[in-house]
């Protein structure tokens, strides 16, 4: 197989480099296309959830609402991967303004992932057990894939106590700072995952940041304590919370392929593990939204807003041969990808006979593994 960075072979040299000069001008992040979409789909979000919690006793019409208010949120609170895109100052004011009416009212604020989520795209990292973001799901049992959305149940309920507990006396107790900032400071798949702590003005962002969170967490504890927000009302937005989480999961699971076992693999085999979702419907626009549906686009070109991923997508299936490499990682749908990695599992953790995925205790993968370039995934 030939590499992604040979022009003869592909008909079109993927490196990243030449990818950044071939689509310079759609690297450029638009303010009028981001300020819009942010503030739109967050002002529906938090309006539909009034009208939900206002119409509590009709629970159809609730119901209704619930649906449009998990949705809208959904696409808002994805904003925080292209905010960890985004070169710093790129939109002026886009991140606080995030922040205050998406990342800390849903208890993720940008810290959460900038820095974090980079680790997933180093070559070195990516598939191994340093990322954050990968685990070996493809070699896991059927069960374990579809049980491994349960505890998103009470995600919610952890990130109230490391906001309102956690957070503030770490920084009271340096061992508790280290397991605070290690392992309860970033939006992760991989539980062996370990954060470094930040550095230089990072760490100012982060003290505002979490000095913020822990005061609207705090603030709702209070004013349901006292029963100036009705518990009714909590129980529903967590429901919200939960079913966001849920759907994040679902979309999680179909952007990669996750056929790796710890090893350190290729350029070109970290984008056969990605996955773009190719269909128009509204399903998979609505569980991947923001650009997230050309995940494996993404992995070759970071940094290209999400408005212009389409095009981009299209541009190279235009002018790649239809041997090229780029074409094996479309996948018609969400639930196209959802049933190529129930069949990798079940293909592979037959073979194996293991039920943890093949990954050794060291985090490193079997020599013998699998290769990226041959999964029937693909």
């Amino acid at each position: 197989m030939a590499s992604p960075n040979s022009a003869s072979a592909e008909g079109l040299d993927l490196s990243y480099s030449s990818l950044r000069k071939r689509f310079a001008d759609e690297l450029r992040a638009r303010k009028s296309i981001y300020w819009p979409d942010m503030l739109a789909s967050m002002a529906i979000g938090w309006g539909s959830l009034a009208l939900a919690l206002r119409f509590q006793s009709q629970p159809f019409v609730s119901l209704a609402f619930s649906v449009v208010t998990v949705f809208a949120l959904y696409r808002a609170v994805l904003f925080i991967h292209e905010i960890t895109h985004l070169k710093r100052g790129a939109i002026p004011g886009f991140e606080t303004a995030w922040n205050l009416t998406v990342g800390v009212p849903l208890m993720a604020p940008s810290m959460m992932y900038i820095g974090s989520h980079n680790d997933h795209h180093r070559r070195a990292v990516f598939g191994t057990a340093s990322d954050p973001e990968y685990e070996p799901m493809g070699h896991w049992t059927p069960l374990r894939v579809v049980v491994s959305g349960l505890p998103m149940l009470a995600v919610p309920l952890l990130l109230a106590f490391r906001w309102a507990l956690l957070g503030p006396a770490s920084y009271l107790m340096p061992p508790l700072r280290r397991l605070v900032v290690e392992r309860a400071s970033a939006l992760v798949i991989n539980p062996r995952y370990r954060r470094k702590p930040p550095k230089g003005p990072a760490m100012l962002r982060w003290a505002f940041q979490e000095a913020g969170t822990a005061a609207y967490t705090w603030s709702l504890i209070l004013a349901t304590w006292y029963g100036t927000i009705p518990v009714s009302w909590l129980a529903h937005f967590y429901a919200i919370f939960a079913g966001i989480l849920l759907i994040n999961h679902l979309r999680t699971l179909a952007a990669h392929r996750y056929i790796g076992l710890g090893d350190e693999v290729s350029r070109e085999g970290q984008l056969l593990d990605s996955v773009n979702l190719v269909s128009e419907s509204p399903w998979t626009l609505l569980i991947a939204p923001v650009g997230l549906r050309y995940h494996a686009l993404h992995h070759i070109l970071p940094g290209l807003p999400y408005h212009n991923l389409g095009a981009v997508h299209r541009a190279l299936c235009r002018e790649l041969p239809a041997e090229a490499s780029y074409h094996r990682t479309s996948v018609p749908s969400v639930g196209e990808g959802l049933r190529n990695l129930l069949r990798d599992a079940r293909s592979n953790s037959s073979r194996t006979g293991r039920s943890d995925g093949g990954r050794a205790a060291s985090g490193r993968g079997n020599p013998k593994r699998p290769s990226l370039e041959t999964s029937s995934a693909a």
